[in-house]
């Protein structure tokens, strides 16, 4: 039994191999369905990881108060836009003051400059580093992680003390060769002491999140006096059973220092690190449909050019089908023959569909800034369906090989 079948791959290598243009032809076919599908999957999973990343950063049981909603809801072009007034000073300091649900944490803090240089001795960086005001609640409110070093306490922030962390390019930038705590750097003229080192954090849409410099909230206040200066607030709970009770109290706090009436709506956003996921993962689920939607018209167009190029085969091959049939092979013997030539062309194709999607994947995520990741349920996806295709495309030249009637097979010229 096991004979047969390895001479049925012989003779299935040794028929795609006599036909080598079409097999190559038809291989590249499936391939292209294959890598329209893991290709489009490992772009949209990249794009995925790399949103869901950028979002939970904001911490567990964390929600945000700032000027807008994440999402703008569409207007009608007759509708004006509603524009929210800034998040002010005078604002989160009011709500830092009357807001006390207990077991929570509130954090404020603005960017000062996103256009900023930072200086160490006679090094300097490009003027791209993002400066922001924080209070010492910050660190942990956003999900961030110090490396080497301490953060800014509670002491650092109420004295204005000259002190700050780093993004871990800073360091690779103009403190490679210096332990970076207790290095003096200067923003804007002023000095500060390094007395912490952030964890990497990666780029997101070209924002990179490790060239950033974070100072107490009064102190970026004093050196960054533009007008209009929006800030943000952000709460976290000890507890997530009592996120929702946390939520509702702090908007009730803010309507009341916006001075709303009971009728009018929210002049300002509520945002929940959950609540970003879900859309995300909303907005996804349409470009994962898409994905298969490209990818099942393609691998159709596939399964038909697999299933011509074997009824062809079948034709061009009556003659030696005759003959083998002649020779007492049976009609099983002469189907599993033309079956395992269609699974070795569509595996062939599927495999080579895999590798190519892949490596897009690939490079649209590091052209993109994007985090990869391994696309194992599409590869195994492609896999099965090259297999699928294979059994179908191949399943009636391999019935119509076996039927035919070995006396006019011999007769065929």
């Amino acid at each position: 039994m096991f004979s047969l079948f390895r001479e049925n791959i012989r003779i299935a290598f040794g028929s795609i191999k006599s036909q080598l243009l079409r097999t190559i032809l038809t291989v590249l076919i499936i391939a292209i369905g294959i890598t329209a599908l893991v290709g489009i999957l490992s772009a949209v999973s990249a794009l995925e990881n790399t949103i869901s990343s950028d979002f939970s950063s904001m911490g567990a049981n964390t929600f945000n108060i700032q000027r807008y909603e994440f999402t703008a809801q569409r207007q009608s072009s007759s509708e004006a836009q509603k524009i929210n007034p800034i998040i002010s000073y005078t604002e989160v300091k009011a709500f830092e003051d009357t807001y006390n649900f207990p077991y929570t944490k509130t954090s404020v803090s603005f960017v000062g400059s996103g256009t900023a240089e930072v200086k160490y001795e006679n090094k300097k960086t490009d003027p791209e580093v993002t400066i922001l005001g924080i209070n010492e609640n910050y660190i942990q409110n956003s999900g961030l992680e110090i490396s080497e070093g301490r953060e800014l306490n509670y002491f650092d922030v109420l004295n204005n003390n000259n002190v700050c962390l780093i993004g871990s390019d800073l360091v690779k930038s103009i403190l490679s060769d210096v332990n970076p705590i207790g290095a003096m750097i200067s923003v804007r003229g002023a000095k500060f002491k390094v007395v912490g080192v952030l964890k990497s954090k990666g780029s997101t849409f070209g924002n990179n999140q490790d060239l950033r410099v974070f100072i107490p909230l009064q102190k970026a206040r004093s050196l960054f006096t533009q007008p209009n200066i929006n800030y943000n607030l952000s709460v976290k709970t000890d507890n997530k059973d009592m996120l929702d009770g946390a939520q509702d109290e702090a908007i009730l706090t803010f309507r009341n220092i916006r001075g709303l009436t009971p009728v009018e709506k929210n002049n300002f956003g509520i945002e929940r690190s959950d609540d970003l996921l879900n859309r995300i993962t909303d907005i996804t689920q349409y470009l994962y449909m898409a994905a298969w939607i490209i990818s099942i018209i393609t691998i159709t167009g596939s399964s038909i050019a697999l299933m011509n190029i074997l009824f062809v085969s079948v034709t061009e091959r009556t003659r030696e089908i005759g003959v083998r049939k002649a020779l007492g092979a049976k009609k099983k013997t002469i189907a599993t023959q033309f079956f395992m030539e269609a699974i070795i062309i569509g595996q062939l194709g599927g495999i080579l569909g895999i590798i190519l999607g892949v490596l897009i994947g690939y490079l649209v995520a590091s052209l993109a800034e994007f985090q990869f990741a391994t696309p194992w349920l599409a590869m195994f996806s492609a896999f099965t369906i090259a297999f699928i295709v294979a059994i179908v495309a191949g399943l009636m030249p391999a019935v119509k090989a076996a039927r035919l009637d070995p006396v006019e097979s011999l007769r065929y010229e």
